[in-house]
């Protein structure tokens, strides 16, 4: 086997093996750039980056519900204070993120985004 195809055989795997990784390191501006060009309708999840867009939505909106729960259990002030089952309506949650200044969009994660967007829509009572 060659460098080359040594080379070309491990990258396979590191991608195969760590998208949820890889998906954290992109900047939310990345996501919504390319969440821009993902129909909002049924046809959406026929796409692979409609898909891989959705999957990575669900592993930062995942990892914010635990920062909540946690904050919660230890006695702190979470991010976002929902009170129970969060409705999420795509087209909604993409014009909050892209009102955010992409100045401030480089320099955030998907889970960034999504922390603000709970933030705003269940804001936590003044303690």
């Amino acid at each position: 086997m060659t460098v080359l195809a040594k080379l070309a055989l491990v990258t396979a795997i590191l991608v195969s093996v760590a998208p949820p990784a890889l998906a954290q390191e992109r900047t939310l501006d990345t996501f919504v750039t390319e969440a821009n060009r993902v129909p909002l309708n049924a046809t959406a999840m026929l796409r692979a980056d409609g898909r891989r867009l959705a999957g990575e939505f669900r592993t930062a909106f995942a990892a914010v519900r635990t920062e909540v729960r946690s904050a919660r259990e230890a006695g702190r002030t979470p991010p976002a204070c929902p009170a129970g089952k969060v409705e999420v309506n795509p087209a909604e949650m993409l014009r909050f993120l892209n009102a955010i200044p992409q100045a401030q969009r480089v320099r955030m994660t998907p889970t960034d985004g999504v922390r603000s967007w709970l933030a705003s829509r269940y804001p936590c009572p003044a303690t």
